[in-house]
């Protein structure tokens, strides 16, 4: 029994957390040993853990560098004594690294999500630093493993697993009470943007692009589903620009999968990501694409074959996107089958768990279990 600790920041209702969760519940339970630990706090994805069976832990970290934090996670390591520690996220990524030490029994998987131009000077040095207690980087895309190989991270230990999606479902909702909630015409042509609210994900442009698109496409309506810290920025520019009656930001929901099958085609405009999980969600849900040309963007969607792409910040590049596809139905229709086609062949969790699995036996040097040899 290989014996798997999987330790992230929170179980908030993000893409990690939802790829961990979904890792967790997973993993054959006949091979697999499997707990979780937040090193923050919970988050909606503990339901999904309780349920499953899979124990939890809650280091309760409080600060930047909470030392009492790191303690009690080397406390936790050294009684659980697994044979995988595998991090998720930066500051899990760097306490567990620590936390585990120069000179492990256990093995260190460290998962990197984003392509993170984001990162200060230091957190990057701190990263160089931590590679020598890294037994496998695992990136979501190719591009995510190429931004840490050009960091310096050796390459022999890198390892792409891309993100798995669960299979699409119908909607237990109707249009017209999508349209009857947000206000929109029951014909109009909705644009879906799902996402956080921060400036990597470009939402001002889809809001000009959409001030073309209606002189255009006066039927056309844009739902921006997620939360962050520019939701006040864009709700003014919406304003500003007399969007207010065809734009709106609909904050968090839970019901993603609802509203996905009624939008009539999906952007993303982001200068930068990992993996976009809600990118693949619209995808596996046959919705035809517009995306910006970002490295991993060009590894989910080929475009005029998969949906769309337009250059990063072309705005008027969007609007016409865009107002192709309203006109052009068969062709909306052709992209969205074929993108959910591609996201069902290669994007499947159990294909994700899988190469996990995979990655944890060659780790630890045991073979594949067969159930019905024992």
């Amino acid at each position: 029994m290989i014996k798997v600790l999987l330790l992230i920041p929170t179980l908030d209702r993000s893409g990690a957390e939802k790829q961990l969760t979904h890792l967790a519940i997973g993993l054959p339970r006949e091979e697999f040993d499997v707990e979780v630990v937040a090193l923050t706090r919970g988050g909606p994805y503990e339901e999904q853990l309780k349920t499953a069976g899979i124990p939890l832990t809650i280091i309760g970290k409080r600060w930047k560098f909470d030392p009492f934090a790191l303690r009690r996670l080397r406390k936790l390591i050294a009684e659980k004594q697994p044979d995988i520690l595998h991090t998720w996220l930066f500051a899990a990524n760097a306490y567990g690294r620590m936390a585990v030490g120069s000179e492990p029994a256990t093995k260190v998987v460290v998962s990197e999500r984003c392509v993170d131009s984001w990162k200060a000077g230091w957190q990057l040095w701190f990263d160089r630093k931590l590679a020598s207690r890294t037994d496998r980087l695992v990136g979501n895309s190719q591009a995510v493993a190429d931004f840490y190989a050009d960091l310096g991270f050796p390459r022999d230990r890198l390892l792409v697993i891309p993100n798995g999606i669960e299979p699409a479902t119908d909607s237990t909702r109707t249009r017209q009470s999508i349209c009857d909630e947000f206000d929109f015409p029951v014909d109009s042509k909705i644009i879906g943007c799902v996402g956080r609210l921060a400036p990597q994900k470009r939402v001002s442009d889809l809001i000009w692009a959409m001030e073309l698109l209606q002189s255009l496409q006066p039927s056309s309506r844009l739902l921006i589903i997620g939360e962050g810290s520019q939701r006040k920025e864009l709700e003014d520019f919406s304003r500003n620009l007399r969007l207010s009656d065809v734009i709106r930001i609909a904050g968090h929901r839970s019901d993603v999968a609802n509203l996905l099958p009624h939008m009539d085609l999906f952007c993303l405009a982001s200068d930068f990501e990992g993996q976009s999980n809600s990118l693949m969600e619209a995808m596996a849900h046959g919705r035809p694409v517009v995306v910006s040309d970002i490295a991993p963007n060009l590894e989910l969607v080929e475009h005029e074959k998969t949906g769309l792409v337009v250059p990063v910040g072309d705005r008027p590049a969007f609007t016409r996107a865009c107002d192709r596809l309203i006109k052009d139905e068969s062709l909306a229709d052709s992209l969205g089958k074929a993108a959910n086609d591609y996201i069902v062949r290669e994007h499947s969790f159990e294909k994700t768990v899988a190469a996990h699995s995979e990655l944890y036996r060659t780790l630890v040097g045991q073979p594949k279990v067969d159930p019905a040899a024992e």
